[in-house]
């Protein structure tokens, strides 16, 4: 029988850390608790590089205001703590050997990214899996897991499949799995699955995969309406640095957080092919927000579902908000709409489709992989995500109140 997961299981289980956090928690109590200062956390990236070249210091005031957030909102556990100053560091000392690398390599800035396909829906759209179909395109490129979070040295031809740093990614994404075993079955890992654009944003650490570690509303509004400029210009750094090692035709790229900075994306990306999935935002709501509750649960020593669901449902009514004022005044076929249900549906139909609004049609070798790819894949390999809105403070048809003018301009079908 598959296992269904709720968030109500990503609590760590696993005895030792249990014992951290009760140990840590005493020492808390009288004034004393792991680090979280930027000096230091800036420290320890230049000393983990062997350069303090960051690129400049755009890093700096995102990494203060999170900081910041983490202290007086997350309430994180010990464990929590050290866990998410390892992972802010390991984002800088990524920047700065991207930096220091690209130096060395001057001929990178001249690589073109040319035609990128941009998925922009929101978490739990289908977008998962588009990304996927079109990476079987033998002319697309998607990002993996393992390079988004180790781009440098990029790996090459020869390399591509048996560079240890794959191994090593798996490694992780298996400890993660053990302590946490909720998480797999809401999310796709692996260190050959496609990947978000997320890593690469987070290297100038204004990104939403940052409020995916923990419940941090001040850093969440201050992102909303910050410039997202210096985190495309980390984002182009290492798509350029990873074409270098493997020249690509086009790359299949994604994360929601292009919604709501449109302009940016396509001042550093023009020719873009767009593609914004849409889904009944009752089940993509509760989704996400169980999703998060779970990878928060990991860091926290106590989870309100109802704050992280406000939260979330603030984050995607933002985004959605976004894209439609940029939808009323652009262009006619900005982008290609695709429906989840249709994708579900018949996934190579609505791959031809997609091609076909911007000129183009899926080769034969495509297809047949596409084909290959669906009859292998079962969707409860690793369990399956269960969610209840009412866990969050909601019901179905509340949500249809609040959606409403999303799901009426878009003519997005109500799942049962």
């Amino acid at each position: 029988m598959t296992r269904a997961y709720t968030y109500r299981d990503g609590r760590l289980k696993s005895p030792p850390l249990r014992m951290l956090n009760a140990a840590g928690g005493a020492l808390e109590r009288v004034g004393i608790a792991p680090g979280l200062d930027p000096d230091a956390i800036e420290a320890d990236a230049i000393q983990e590089a062997g350069s303090s070249d960051f690129g400049g210091d755009s890093y700096r005031e995102p990494l203060e205001r999170f900081i910041e957030s983490l202290e007086s909102e997350a309430n994180l556990s010990t464990f929590g703590r050290i866990a998410i100053r390892k992972m802010v560091t390991s984002q800088l000392t990524t920047r700065i050997r991207l930096q220091d690398w690209t130096k060395a390599h001057p001929q990178a800035a001249r690589e073109e990214i040319r035609r990128p396909w941009v998925i922009l829906g929101l978490p739990r759209t289908g977008t998962s899996i588009l990304s996927i179909l079109l990476g079987l395109d033998p002319m697309v490129r998607p990002l993996r897991q393992w390079e988004g979070r180790t781009v440098v040295p990029p790996s090459t031809l020869a390399t591509r499949y048996d560079d240890p740093r794959i191994a090593a990614s798996n490694a992780r994404m298996d400890g993660l799995h053990q302590l946490n075993p909720a998480i797999l079955a809401m999310h796709p890992m692996g260190a050959m699955l496609a990947e978000e654009c997320i890593p690469f944003m987070m290297m100038d650490l204004r990104c939403l995969g940052m409020e995916t570690q923990a419940h941090v509303p001040s850093y969440g509004a201050w992102l909303q309406a910050c410039d997202m400029t210096p985190a495309y210009v980390q984002h182009k750094k290492a798509l350029q640095a990873l074409q270098i090692g493997q020249p690509t035709e086009a790359w299949s790229l994604k994360t929601p957080n292009h919604l709501w900075c449109l302009e940016t994306l396509l001042e550093f990306y023009p020719d873009a092919r767009l593609i914004w999935t849409h889904r009944d935002p009752g089940p993509v709501t509760t989704s996400v927000s169980s999703l998060n509750s779970t990878m928060q649960s990991s860091f926290t020593r106590e989870i309100d579902p109802i704050a992280v669901g406000a939260d979330w449902i603030g984050k995607l009514r933002h985004a959605v908000r976004c894209g439609m004022e940029y939808d009323a005044q652009a262009e006619e076929g900005w982008c290609v709409h695709v429906h989840y249900a249709e994708m579900m549906r018949d996934p190579l139909a609505t791959m031809r489709k997609i091609y076909a609004h911007f000129g183009e049609a899926p080769s034969g070798l495509h297809e047949r992989r596409i084909e290959a790819w669906l009859a292998e894949k079962p969707q409860t390999e690793f369990g399956r995500h269960a969610y209840d809105p009412k866990d969050f403070g909601w019901t179905y048809d509340s949500l249809a109140v609040d959606w409403r003018d999303y799901v009426e301009r878009f003519e997005i079908a109500r799942e049962k």
